[in-house]
């Protein structure tokens, strides 16, 4: 079912452009060559458009699909775009001077703007090289923030707002009326969306009052908000995307955090302390305004995908446990359950005791490994069961080389990469 939606998902977004190329390909008189070239550069933009709406997160894309699926579609179409807009930048000809210029800046924008999104934001690539791994926290540490980073990635709408203009001054596309009407109403419709949903929709989102930040180890903190209205959609696995109102300690881009249980009135997020964001939330106080956006996720969903019998294995690194206590609290009463968390230290097992209670509740079903250190492969060998291996849901969180590292390690170790699950923590 989840193929399904990926291919539909695909689909439109192959569709999305096909209206405004048979108009343009119905009315134009230009000679077959240059035609063709003005569809490539039309397909770009439409791509640039349809990820626009992808970056947006919405709710019921994540639930269909995963926001990683969506991340994943973001960059393809970017990079596809790119690749169009290049070829048509290189072969197509005018003697509209600003048009020219118009296009051109456009193109060079969109290549730089790619480049700091995939070093900055994307964990495709850095996330699997150590060195670039350091590079990437060193700048975001010594010239650039994590929040600058996401501005340079909207740069795409002075992109837009570039090849938009580059069409309206160009004598072959605005002497079509028709077309261009289709034209402005794509870029407005979509652009429209987009506001309604920073804007407008913002006002329709889960708010709620702090009500406890406490610390939790050496690098973490425990921050409950409370919420004005409790939230049935709230399930097992979920994260938020959290930003904190009317505090000048931490920025106002809101960042992704697991929630550590399911209670619909009152989430509480487990969060490691490791850049400027996370380290001002120690001075975000008690009564402090909030604003959720989710919730996203789809752990439950992966779970209930699976034959009841089936033990479900759950790897956590550091604060990546977070969610896998939610999981953990909803399951342990009637499914076998091994929790394995790996810490850096004795007094980062902050967890232990809920850890216990839930075990020992669930009558046997449950079993609780911790670890100083990350778990490796002959942990693995020793802790996981041949049943383990061969029939459990895999759920694996922390941050990015750990998780692709646990993933490595239970691939060589036969488990199957569709019954393997992660969240990658930035």
């Amino acid at each position: 079912m989840n193929a399904l939606r990926s291919i539909a998902l695909w689909g439109a977004a192959v569709l999305f452009p096909v209206p405004l190329l048979v108009v343009y390909d119905l009315i134009a008189t230009e000679p077959v060559v240059l035609k063709q070239l003005v569809l490539f550069g039309l397909i770009a933009y439409c791509w640039w458009l349809f990820a626009i709406l992808l970056s947006i997160r919405p709710q019921w894309l994540d639930r269909a699909v995963g926001l990683p699926a969506v991340y994943r579609m973001h960059g393809i179409l970017g990079l596809g775009a790119l690749f169009l807009a290049f070829v048509h930048d290189q072969n197509s000809y005018t003697s509209n001077g600003l048009a020219e210029d118009l296009g051109d800046w456009g193109l060079y924008l969109s290549i730089t703007t790619l480049c700091l999104a995939v070093f900055f934001l994307s964990g495709w690539l850095v996330d699997r090289s150590a060195w670039l791994l350091r590079a990437r926290r060193f700048l975001e540490k010594n010239l650039f923030r994590h929040q600058l980073s996401i501005w340079l990635h909207r740069v795409n709408f002075i992109v837009v707002l570039l090849i938009w203009l580059h069409v309206h001054v160009l004598a072959r596309m605005n002497q079509y009326p028709v077309f261009m009407i289709l034209f402005d109403l794509y870029t407005v419709t979509v652009l429209a969306v987009y506001a309604w949903k920073k804007w407008i929709a913002l006002e329709m989102m889960p708010t709620g009052i702090v009500v406890a930040n406490e610390a939790r180890g050496a690098s973490t903190r425990r921050i409950s908000i409370e919420l004005d209205q409790r939230r049935a959609s709230i399930r097992p696995g979920d994260f938020f995307f959290l930003r904190f109102e009317g505090s000048a300690v931490v920025g106002q881009e809101p960042h992704p955090f697991s929630a550590t249980d399911d209670d619909q009135g009152t989430v509480t997020f487990t969060i490691r302390q490791h850049g400027d964001y996370t380290n001002g939330l120690t001075n975000v106080a008690v009564d402090t305004r909030a604003r959720l956006e989710g919730p996203f996720g789809r752990f439950e969903s992966a779970i209930r995908g699976y034959d009841p019998e089936a033990p479900l294995v759950l790897v956590g690194m550091g604060a990546g446990v977070a969610p896998l206590l939610s999981l953990a609290a909803a399951h342990h009463a009637h499914r076998k359950i091994h929790l394995l968390w790996s810490v850096r230290s004795e007094e980062d097992l902050y967890y232990q005791d809920m850890l216990d209670t839930y075990r020992e509740a669930s009558g046997g079903k449950m079993r609780v490994t911790t670890s100083i250190g990350r778990f490796r492969k002959e942990d693995l060998e020793r802790e996981l069961t041949e049943h383990d291996l061969e029939n459990g849901a895999f759920f694996i969180v922390g941050p990015s080389p750990a998780v692709l590292g646990n993933q490595r390690l239970l691939r060589k170790l036969g488990v199957s990469r569709h019954r393997i699950h992660q969240e990658r923590l930035m």
